[in-house]
């Protein structure tokens, strides 16, 4: 073996006692901004792992930094998101959320952990034991991130706000993955773009309401929301080059609760994926002439009101770090269709992952793996139904399988920081 696997397997924690801690993560979810027990069990779990780290905890909400300084050397941050999301658990497992808590609004709301965040908080501990006894073997400071409201595109930002990196050195690389709907045991990197921009907003359609018997006497403001979420997707369709990438979706339109009523408003719900700035510019633009102009249309009583609610920054990894990346993982994981890629896809949504590093003017890059049990995989893909069978992230449906799923998160943690961090 290399020394990195040999480093790594030689000084891997029993998996057992983090696929139990993994199942307590998956069954007790917390929505972003308000991740209090969860990172009360990092803490901990930390302070089990090392007295040596030295705790940061509280910072941009319930963000943990957590540092291990070991001689001289490079310092390198490691980071997990720890927030879950406003999903029904449907997945049947005996360790299936049954959480409902309040959101920030204090509207009651089901909790799951439907993209995987549970896993990456698990592994990175794991990780940071497997550090801990590998500490011989390397040299320099470890710097691991815990952080709040990823799903929210607001976590990064609310702990370099808090002063993080007056609380902790500022690292010299960050990096980070993420579990997807891939084939568990399979792991990839991407230089360049690994996830688009996002951008999402509430607007507030003003119509006239009353007895849906006397539509005359109305303006409708359903009617006039239903034309312009159908409208809006002609953006994308008649005004996005097809060489170029872009999605808008309408993910909740609100109006009423009755049929013989007709209420004053109507509040869409929007979500805008792109990959160029250019492109940003221009279709965010866009929105806000067709909602603008079908609201005149329809004679709306107000011109309508465009809250904006998350914003995420392109995702651009660095090309020398991911070129470290790649050495270590395809020295360590086996290459292949079952194994690692140097091409991994683009991450399907988005991320506020490269915060920590461009708030400091440091390199960062992020890898994605799979977590979908392989014999299911390897069906749906047999019978050409990889996507209907699949349960994709954010889905009520999505769990991944522990298992290869856990080690391949763990060992990625640990292949990455021991790329710069291993005494040579």
């Amino acid at each position: 073996m290399s020394p990195l696997s040999t480093t790594i397997s030689s000084h891997r924690p029993d998996l057992g006692p983090y696929e139990t801690l993994y199942k307590h993560f998956h069954a007790h979810p917390e929505l972003s901004h308000q991740e209090r027990e969860t990172a009360a069990t990092i803490k901990s779990e930390l302070s089990k792992i090392s007295p040596a780290f030295s705790l940061h905890p509280n910072i941009g909400g319930h963000g943990l930094a957590a540092v291990l300084e070991n001689g001289s050397g490079a310092t390198v941050l490691l980071r997990a998101d720890m927030d879950a999301l406003p999903v029904k658990e449907r997945t049947g497992l005996d360790y299936a959320s049954q959480v409902r808590m309040k959101d920030l609004n204090g509207v009651e709301k089901p909790v799951m952990h439907a993209c995987g965040h549970d896993m990456h908080v698990t592994s990175l501990l794991a990780a940071a034991e497997l550090l801990v006894k590998a500490k011989e073997e390397w040299s320099g400071t470890l710097l691991l991130i815990f952080q709040p409201a990823e799903e929210r595109g607001a976590g990064a930002q609310a702990m370099v706000d808090d002063g993080l990196y007056d609380k902790v050195p500022i690292p010299d690389v960050v990096l980070g993955g993420h579990v997807m709907p891939f084939r568990a045991g399979t792991i990839g990197t991407k230089r360049g773009l690994m996830a688009s921009a996002a951008n999402s907003m509430q607007i507030t359609l003003h119509g006239r309401g009353g007895h849906a018997s006397q539509p005359h006497r109305l303006i409708d403001p359903v009617v006039m929301a239903a034309s312009t979420v159908m409208r809006l997707q002609t953006i994308v369709s008649r005004e996005v080059d097809p060489a170029d990438s872009a999605v808008i979706t309408c993910g909740s339109i609100q109006a009423g609760d009755t049929e013989n009523i007709v209420v004053d408003d109507a509040i869409l719900k929007l979500n805008v994926r792109t990959i160029s700035p250019e492109t940003r510019e221009h279709v965010l633009s866009s929105i806000e002439r067709i909602v603008r102009a079908e609201s005149m249309a329809s004679n709306a009583v107000a011109p309508p009101d465009f809250l904006p609610t998350t914003t995420y920054p392109f995702t651009v990894n660095d090309d020398e770090v991911t070129a470290k990346l790649e050495e270590a993982f395809a020295e360590f994981f086996e290459e292949g269709a079952h194994g690692y890629s140097a091409d991994a896809p683009r991450l399907g949504g988005s991320e506020d992952f490269g915060i920590l590093g461009t708030a400091v003017k440091k390199p960062s890059s992020f890898w994605t793996y799979g977590g979908t049990d392989p014999e299911i995989w390897d069906k749906a893909e047999k019978e050409g139904n990889l996507k209907d069978a699949i349960p994709i992230n954010h889905s009520a449906l999505y769990a991944p399988v522990i298992q290869p799923t856990l080690r391949v998160a763990v060992d990625a943690y640990a292949a990455a920081a021991l790329a710069w961090l291993a005494k040579v």
